[in-house]
């Protein structure tokens, strides 16, 4: 996508988390979840898509300069506000983004100003008020996760970062967001690398086996690993 600059986890992705309400403990013998209340209660809870979105609204409009002096939170919240109005589908031209003084990209911005940030990228509601969300009632096909794999992997040729929804609908099991930025062939089919706002501290991996196809999202805190079924939203 012209314009686009390339995700660079380290530099591009929050330095905090979408932290988890549950805590879950998995059965090794039938992966079954053990769940318990997480205690003490999260004060930043179910916002995933609210921080995939917001990560790829500050790769689409803002510019980053380590080298200028850092603003008071203040005048940084004036910035934020200027970034996340805008798109989450089509990059700003590069003269035309919201220059952020002092830091080098946004894992560094979020680390300085995290309360700022998690007052103005949205309630957890904006998580769950989305116009995409409708697709995962209906019946999701193998062909239509071929499709996707390959238009998923078409986006990342291209320079794009794809936002998903991976869900198990009817099942609750899994229902979160992620951000793809970069994708590679294996023995086995396909290897995407995702930014999972749940997990601030590396990259995740999301695989695509074309012989089922089929996507596979690995264990993590959250999930017991498997099947997941993939919908691209803001594309």
């Amino acid at each position: 996508m012209s314009g686009c600059a390339q995700f660079e986890f380290g530099r591009d992705s929050f330095g905090f988390s979408n932290e988890l309400v549950w805590e879950y403990r998995f059965d090794p013998a039938t992966s079954r979840p053990v769940i318990s209340r997480r205690q003490p209660p999260p004060t930043y809870a179910h916002r995933c898509f609210v921080l995939v979105r917001a990560a790829r609204q500050f790769l689409y409009h803002a510019r980053f300069d380590p080298a200028q002096a850092a603003l008071p939170a203040e005048t940084c919240r004036a910035l934020v506000r200027a970034v996340i109005s805008r798109s989450p589908r089509r990059p700003s031209a590069p003269e035309n983004r919201v220059l952020i003084p002092g830091h080098d990209g946004l894992r560094a911005f979020s680390q300085t100003h995290e309360p700022l940030l998690k007052a103005e990228l949205g309630g957890a509601w904006r998580s769950y008020v989305l116009r995409s969300h409708w697709r995962m009632v209906f019946p999701i096909s193998r062909r239509h996760q071929a499709a996707t794999a390959r238009q998923l992997t078409m986006a990342i040729d291209q320079g794009n970062v794809p936002i998903i929804h991976i869900v198990r609908f009817p099942q609750l099991t899994i229902n979160h967001g992620l951000l793809l930025f970069s994708q590679a062939a294996s023995s086995t089919g396909l290897q995407f690398q995702v930014y999972d706002p749940n997990v601030p501290q590396h990259p995740s991996e999301l695989t695509y086996d074309p012989a089922r196809q089929t996507f596979v999202f690995p264990p993590n805190q959250s999930w017991a690993g498997g099947r997941v079924d993939v919908i691209e939203i803001y594309w």
